[in-house]
């Protein structure tokens, strides 16, 4: 049993966030730039024309699937001896093999071009998404350029290896593609100082699948020393981190792909690329058969594994205590790409409430149909109206924003401090422009945030335009102080969760969310609760 949108249509939503074809970014055309002096050698940049200077760098080197080492040289991704040329992607299906490279530990640092070694300045790491199959430090929009500039500090992009690369080696370990986030965060300890930063200020941050690797990293007590707050953008909370059991099974699967024995490491590293990803590929798309709960979006993920995932930071086990500050945002149609590229015509108010069912199962079906929030309306003239708006109105709630609530909840009552917002302002991301939905006026389609956040809409509009401004002061200010109220800035209070029922802050329009169906009586209980609950993970 698992919720409808975790049977494929969230698969367009999550795995779209496909990368770009290594190349200069194009908002922030570069040229050669003085060098600086690290600890590990001399770094060459490329200063762009957004007042930043863009380094790019092998952060760690990993033979295949073993543990990352970290770098101890400066080195140019890709043996390049270019500073102006960008990272190739990690490996993934979608993309011609030109455009990646085992060796893809790298990362792109944008540094404001007024800063000096004394400057000392928070720093923004931003974990990619793409279901941990696709994504890269080149994404469409990620440039980083304008958002160092207004938020006056050193952001950094990193790559981590995805799919079976980073989550299944045939000897059953796991969670590699987290554990190179951390030899991330240790690199970056080593040389910050050398670019004016601050290694006891960094931030880390994410969308999507990033955002659930960011929350792997809150549960890996291992990696707390690195970094001091974090922010997770639309994290798909509903799924949970993978348990052992699971994770094995899908290992078994993974392992009857390959024509290597598991203790053949001769043959295993051998084999040729593309037949790792054909096994990866396989894995992906029949996760859901082998363990429903695996889901078919993100089968290959973060692994509760006891050691250094400690903590299911869910309501499944005790939560930790905690004490660092957090931002958590959702979007306004967060499966609105999911649901409307699935069912292109309107749907009847019979299809959904067959869908619902066979997706939920009683009791939850009932209890959710039976909900004013998803009952769909009837016209005076007795026409119904398109079941598509209640449909992807349970998908968001049910996958993102209310475990998102409750989660933050959970932080609160053990220790820490949580920011919850709420987008209702947007910019269409390139992954969204061919959905009509996305399209419409007052929609916020999941990854419409990105270009927000980073300052990179192509044309904004004044809406959008105000928005970038306040979210980038508000990140300025967590990111020196770790609280998002701007000392001295006209900007409307933004107050922490409470362990109650409470409002998540609106970006983009006054006030508060409204607080629906994601209250302490409805999503998580008894009467409906999350998938993480249902399968025990």
């Amino acid at each position: 049993m698992i919720a409808f949108w975790c049977l494929g249509l969230l698969a367009v939503v999550l795995v779209r966030a496909s990368p770009i074809q290594p190349q200069p970014l194009c908002s922030s055309r570069a040229s050669f730039s003085p060098r600086v002096t690290t600890p590990i050698g001399v770094a060459h940049g490329a200063a762009t024309i957004n007042g930043a200077t863009r380094f790019a760098v092998k952060y760690a080197s990993a033979q295949r699937w073993r543990n990352a080492v970290i770098a101890r040289t400066w080195e140019l991704p890709n043996n390049s001896s270019d500073p102006m040329m960008l990272p190739l992607a990690c490996p993934q299906t979608n993309l011609d093999s030109s455009q990646y490279s085992e060796d893809c530990l790298s990362m792109l640092l944008f540094v404001p071009t007024v800063t000096t070694v004394a400057s000392k300045l928070p720093v923004f790491l931003w974990v990619h998404g793409g279901s941990f199959i696709h994504g890269s430090a080149t994404a469409p929009s990620l440039d980083g350029a304008n958002l160092a500039k207004a938020t006056h500090s050193i952001v950094v992009l990193v790559q981590y290896r995805l799919g079976a690369l980073g989550f299944n080696s045939p000897d059953g370990r796991t969670n590699f593609a987290v554990q190179d986030v951390v030899v991330s965060l240790q690199f970056l300890h080593k040389i910050l100082p050398s670019f004016g930063g601050n290694a006891s200020k960094i931030t880390i941050a994410g969308q999507s699948s990033g955002a659930n690797l960011i929350r792997a990293l809150l549960a890996a007590p291992s990696a707390d020393t690195l970094f001091r707050s974090a922010i997770l953008h639309s994290d798909p909370m509903d799924f949970g981190f993978l348990s052992t059991g699971v994770q094995s099974k899908l290992q078994d699967y993974f392992n009857m792909q390959l024509n290597c024995s598991v203790g053949d490491t001769t043959c295993l590293f051998s084999l040729p690329l593309s037949s790792i990803l054909s096994a990866s590929d396989a894995l992906y798309n029949n996760g859901m058969s082998i363990d429903p709960s695996a889901t078919q979006e993100v089968p290959m993920r973060p692994v509760h594994d006891g050691t250094f995932i400690t903590s299911t930071l869910d309501s499944t086990t005790p939560f930790p205590r905690v004490s660092k500050p957090i931002i958590l945002s959702t979007v306004l149609n967060e499966a609105g790409p999911a649901i409307y590229s699935h069912f292109a015509n309107p749907m009847s108010a019979s299809l959904y409430s067959a869908i619902v069912q066979a997706t939920f199962e009683d009791p939850r079906a009932s209890n959710l149909l039976d909900s004013p929030s998803y009952q769909v309306p009837v016209f005076a003239d007795g026409r119904v109206a398109d079941a598509r708006v209640q449909l992807e109105r349970m998908g968001s709630d049910q996958v993102w924003r209310c475990p998102t609530w409750t989660f933050a909840r959970s932080w609160t009552q053990n220790g820490g401090r949580a920011f919850v917002a709420h987008y209702t302002v947007g910019a269409t991301y390139p992954d969204n422009h061919d959905i009509s939905f996305c399209a419409q006026a007052g929609v916020v389609c999941h990854e419409d945030d990105i270009q927000i956040v980073f300052g990179t809409v192509p044309i904004p509009n004044p809406a959008q335009s105000s928005l970038i401004r306040e979210v980038q002061a508000r990140y300025k200010s967590f990111l020196f102080t770790g609280d998002p109220n701007p000392f001295g800035a006209s900007l409307p209070q933004w107050s922490p969760s409470t362990t109650g029922n409470f409002s998540a802050k609106n970006l983009g329009s006054p006030g508060s969310a409204a607080i629906g169906t994601c209250n302490t009586r409805f999503w998580g209980t008894i009467s409906v609760p999350y998938d993480y609950q249902v399968f025990g993970i």
